[in-house]
């Protein structure tokens, strides 16, 4: 793995926060959101705030290439968009085991998720 998607996981490590970067659908301009996220040592997680209604979803959707920024540290990773609840449900217990119900409380739907390999 290169040395920048190294630094990327240690600043995953210590952050509950990352800035994500998606290319908009229809405008073609970077958009940049912070979001929440769980990863592990080869796939970073993420859970779209209002689910499949989110626009920086919808525009995985049309450009599955995000850029992660955190604490310093950016890498680009193609992602994959998860829309099986069988494998949606995994990803949300991650979620809550880092955030707590009470964080979980804070999405208005949770029928999709979004992952990126850091390989």
């Amino acid at each position: 793995m290169p040395a920048q998607k190294n630094s990327l996981r240690d600043r995953l490590a210590r952050s509950r926060e990352i800035n994500i970067s998606v290319t908009g659908r229809k405008s073609g301009r970077t958009i940049s959101n912070p979001v929440w996220f769980v990863s592990d040592d080869e796939k970073l997680y993420l859970l779209p705030a209002r689910g499949s209604d989110t626009q920086w979803y919808k525009n995985v959707l049309k450009k599955p290439v995000i850029r992660i920024k955190a604490g310093g540290a950016e890498a680009e990773f193609k992602v994959v968009s998860v829309t099986d609840a069988k494998h949606v449900s995994p990803v949300i217990d991650r979620f809550r085991a880092k955030y707590g119900d009470s964080g979980l409380k804070l999405y208005a739907k949770l029928d999709v998720a979004v992952i990126a390999k850091m390989q």
